[in-house]
């Protein structure tokens, strides 16, 4: 039986030396060849706070964080160095590269504000209503069939739009989502809103028969910072699969919270290999 090794787990293993935090992943944490990216990019931002925090106030919140995916990171140690860009008086900008076995894996921007002094009218946009509440749809099998193994880590409910290689037709989905242990009040909204964010297949594999390999390439998050961590309720993600040609996908989303907040909207390329 796989053992789980939860975000908090990874985290608390962690070893920070010189420049660098060197974290374990392990392979319930896997997707195909490389680990599932979006723990990558989590695992840059806590980086990103240890080596520098001292940067900021205690009220500064990651903005935007883009990443690139250059390699395959499999199971093992992985080292990600982290260096300040700049350090203006409202944002701090820093890049993390994560490395393993002396190679490049992935490339991280992280923009770090404060909040400050605005005359502008706030804008919140609101959550479409679900189409089903998540708690009414049926749990999908534990592990499913060909799966990538680091789902185990997630509870997933689909809500719309074709689940991936179901032969379905569309280029959108809506799916309620969360984090599959009870330590979701341990992990902070920032940390959570990165790791789910990049949890939805783009939607256009779901007119795919049978599965077939996708990776993100690139990774643009844009995030709102959350009042307080949410509690074990469900997130929903809403993506749609912008253009498709040539092999590649350009990939749109949108991630709530459980209150019903926007947490972050990103973008992606993605590669799809049919």
């Amino acid at each position: 039986m796989t053992v789980l090794h939860a975000l908090p787990s990874l985290i608390q293993r962690r070893r920070i030396g010189g420049d660098a935090v060197h974290f374990p992943v392990t392979e319930d944490w896997q997707q195909g060849r490389t680990c599932y990216g979006g723990l990558v990019s989590t695992l840059a931002v806590v980086a990103m706070r240890d080596l520098a925090g001292g940067a900021w106030s205690p009220e500064t919140s990651l903005r935007g964080l883009q990443t690139c995916f250059v390699a395959p990171v499999g199971p093992g140690e992985v080292e990600i160095a982290v260096r300040l860009l700049r350090q203006g008086r409202n944002v701090c900008q820093l890049q993390a590269e994560a490395r393993q076995d002396g190679t490049v894996a992935a490339v991280m921007i992280g923009v770090f504000g404060a909040e400050r002094p605005s005359a502008l009218p706030v804008r919140r946009p609101e959550r479409p209503a679900p189409a089903h509440d998540a708690d009414a749809l049926p749990a999908p099998p534990a592990r499913p069939a060909g799966a990538p193994v680091f789902l185990q880590h997630f509870d997933m409910r689909w809500d719309a739009g074709p689940p991936p290689f179901t032969g379905g037709q569309g280029f959108s989905t809506s799916i309620h989502l969360r984090m599959a242990r009870d330590e979701a009040q341990s992990v902070p909204a920032e940390l959570q809103t990165v790791l789910l964010a990049d949890l939805p297949a783009t939607p256009v594999v779901g007119q795919l028969t049978r599965p077939s390999a996708n990776s993100s390439v690139t990774w643009a998050l844009e995030l709102r910072p959350l009042a307080a961590t949410p509690a074990r309720g469900w997130w929903r993600a809403d993506s749609e699969s912008v253009m498709v040609e040539g092999g590649y996908v350009n990939h749109s989303s949108r991630l709530w919270a459980p209150d019903g907040s926007l947490a972050a909207f990103g973008s992606q390329v993605v590669a799809v290999f049919t």
